[in-house]
């Protein structure tokens, strides 16, 4: 893994955090406890803060940035960033699923409690609604969720890459 400090600022991440080996974490970058940051995945604080809540889990290939001078990235609590996923400038509040490839662009605001398709392109400046899901590109609403079937949903992809990095831990 690759932590680097950058202009006096060093990534801070808790013990209880998983990093894998090739994961790369650069500059003004907090984590909360219980994250995880997988293969591959780029965290990049280097032309603005990144903050990221607990039991967050940045998947294979994710991209995690910032905009200069401009917007900070910040990331709630039990939040999943799939595979290959592109996460940048923007606020992502608790509870919320952005699927593999998808990409979240600057200025842009995902309210608790809803999801973003695999693949969808969210453009500057969109607020995703509290207990929708978004798809498509340009990502737009295509329905609410269940709130009842969702929290448990979204729990249960959080806790499980708890457990997963787990078993990464135990091997190292």
């Amino acid at each position: 893994m690759l932590i680097k400090t950058l202009n006096g600022k060093t990534p801070f991440i808790p013990e209880d955090c998983y990093v894998a080996d090739n994961a790369t974490i650069i500059g003004d970058v907090t984590f909360g406890n219980l994250c995880s940051i997988w293969f591959n995945a780029v965290i990049r604080g280097d032309v603005n803060v990144i903050t990221i809540g607990n039991k967050v889990n940045i998947q294979d290939g994710a991209i995690i940035h910032c905009t200069y001078l401009k917007h900070p990235t910040i990331i709630g609590n039990n939040v999943s960033i799939g595979h290959n996923a592109m996460v940048h400038g923007c606020v992502i509040h608790d509870n919320v699923l952005i699927g593999m490839g998808a990409i979240v662009m600057d200025n842009c605001i995902v309210e608790s409690n809803s999801i973003i398709a695999a693949g969808a392109v969210v453009t500057q400046n969109t607020i995703v609604e509290s207990g929708s899901i978004y798809a498509g590109v340009p990502a737009k609403k295509v329905k609410d969720i269940n709130q009842s079937d969702f929290a448990g949903e979204i729990g249960r992809i959080a806790n499980n890459y708890v457990m997963y990095s787990g078993w990464y831990k135990t091997e190292e």
